[in-house]
């Protein structure tokens, strides 16, 4: 069965966990190791055959456009991360229409493609920016995968649907919500999409819930950042808990992700959805 795999292409300093500690005004003073982890990730994605879909910041854009060339040269998606990794219900809803909108002409006029699908900065539509779906709709995004149907402190819709659906349709536009991954365990949704769940939890869990998902004939979403292949990357001094986030197992990431890449076929979004319509 067909998954589909995600990569949220971000350096290690963009990260929400650390943005009580790094200004966004200063990121250019920190050593870039975003698109030396990107290529890595392609060439990964190249020895095992998959395909996935690259939401790319579009501030990286700006500055590294070759990086975003060669993913879409390597038939990935290209699809948007906003602009500068502000979380959504942080912003009014002019102010996220600006953002998207910049980002979304940032990527297509590099790739010279159109760019149809959306992830928000850490999951960051919940309950209180759902208005966050209306104006991707009205933007010309054919999907979102930004709704973590989890309790997490700083996202998630613990009881939003769990699988790929239609999540807005009023008649003029159409809009696909692709949630991240989860199994239904003890009466509680648990998080096996990937990220910090992927260095988490045992591999062997995370084989075993897709396995699950797959025999239920349901798709596994999964995700990752090309920094989490990176165990050598500069030390941000954080707080306990946003470091136990952020620096747990990286060194075990890129065998990791090898892994899932022999055990299961992963294919974009786009090709996805291209089924359905």
């Amino acid at each position: 069965m067909l998954n589909i795999l995600t990569i949220d292409v971000e350096d290690y300093y963009h990260v929400s966990v650390f943005e009580p500690i790094v200004k966004r005004d200063d990121w250019e003073k920190y050593q870039s190791r975003v698109v030396g982890n990107t290529r890595a990730i392609l060439g990964i994605l190249r020895e095992f055959g998959a395909k996935a879909t690259f939401f790319v910041l579009g501030w990286v854009a700006e500055r590294y456009p070759q990086i975003v060339k060669d993913i879409e040269q390597d038939g990935h998606e290209v699809a948007s991360h906003s602009y500068d990794h502000r979380l959504t219900y942080d912003q009014s809803r002019e102010t996220f229409r600006e953002n998207i909108r910049k980002t979304k002409a940032i990527l297509e006029s590099v790739i010279s493609n159109e760019v149809s699908g959306y992830r928000a900065t850490s999951y960051s539509i919940t309950e209180r920016s759902l208005w966050a779906l209306d104006v991707l709709a009205e933007e010309g995004f054919l999907y979102d995968s930004s709704i973590f149907p989890i309790v997490h402190d700083r996202y998630g819709i613990p009881d939003a649907e769990r699988f790929p659906h239609v999540v807005l349709d009023n008649g003029k536009s159409k809009l696909w919500e692709f949630p991240p991954s989860t199994v239904r365990l003890l009466g509680m949704n648990i998080p096996i999409a990937g990220g910090g769940y992927f260095r988490f939890f045992p591999y062997e869990f995370t084989r075993w819930a897709i396995r699950r998902l797959n025999k239920a004939d349901c798709p596994a979403i999964v995700y990752i950042h090309p920094w989490e292949i990176d165990p050598d990357q500069p030390r941000l001094n954080g707080s306990r808990i946003s470091q136990f986030r952020h620096y747990l197992n990286l060194d075990k990431t890129e065998n990791r992700l090898k892994a899932l890449l022999r055990d299961f076929d992963f294919v974009s979004i786009r090709t996805y959805l291209s089924f359905w319509n």
